[in-house]
């Protein structure tokens, strides 16, 4: 199977393109350095020429009220150029209860994109997946001031990017979904509960406060970035993960 990926030599395509190819599939990894340009168009209809399958793992360069119009126009072009070129199926990473969050510009802009890919020309699948370990010390960061990490008790999921690649790989490969797979970790924590968890096995001379309203996740209410009962439920635990990336 011919399958291009977009976003192939970032934290999520890179990965993919490497189990993709070991799995013997032909594999084009595209991206700005490759010379595809999602915002203007630029090379994608080489990029996808003769792909059966497209994976999207691009993300917006920003988090704000511009992130909507990134992806209206990225999944634009993304879909002309695979009706184009004869795309039989189309799949994009998204989050687990984006469209339950709607205060959030971000995640009103990722429900933007699932909805553009639903009423696309092509068969699709989504994947959504539950927030990636990998990005723990970003969240910390944006609520740390001197040695003190202000985060909510809001519950989450995480999962490893590792666990998020082989999903993606196995709906790569499948016959479309037309509907959404949901992907997460193993284990709920508080968020705050996971910052003091993170500062302990890193040994950083760090202390983690309980703050409801502190970082972009205060906003979220409830458990609605839990996976359901019917999502699949990744292997790889975070302490474990922790102790191997130290």
């Amino acid at each position: 199977m011919k399958i291009t990926v977009i976003g192939g030599t970032g934290l999520i395509g890179s990965q993919l393109v490497s189990r993709l190819r070991g799995a013997g599939h032909e594999v084009v990894a595209a991206s700005l350095s490759t010379g595809v340009d999602l915002l203007t168009g630029e090379g994608l209809d080489q990029a996808l020429a003769g792909a059966d399958t497209v994976v999207n793992v691009t993300n917006s360069p920003t988090f704000d009220e511009a992130s909507p119009d990134f992806f209206r126009t990225t999944m634009g072009h993304l879909l002309a150029a695979g009706e184009r070129t004869g795309v039989r199926h189309q799949v994009i990473l998204s989050i687990v209860g984006v469209d339950r969050v709607p205060q959030l510009d971000y995640y009103r802009a990722k429900t933007l994109q699932e909805e553009l890919l639903r009423q696309g020309p092509t068969a699709y699948s989504i994947v959504r997946a539950t927030q990636f370990f990998e990005f723990m010390d970003a969240v910390m960061s944006w609520s740390t001031e001197d040695h003190t990490v202000r985060l909510p008790s809001t519950p989450v999921q995480p999962i490893a990017t590792a666990d998020v690649v082989a999903a993606l790989a196995d709906v790569a490969t499948a016959p479309p979904r037309n509907g959404i797979l949901d992907v997460a970790g193993p284990d709920v924590f508080s968020l705050d509960e996971l910052g003091r968890l993170t500062v302990s096995a890193r040994q950083d001379q760090l202390t983690v406060v309980t703050d409801e309203k502190a970082g972009m996740f205060a906003a979220v209410e409830g458990d609605v970035l839990v996976a359901g009962p019917d999502a699949r439920v990744a292997p790889t635990r975070y302490e474990d993960w922790l102790s191997t990336s130290r």
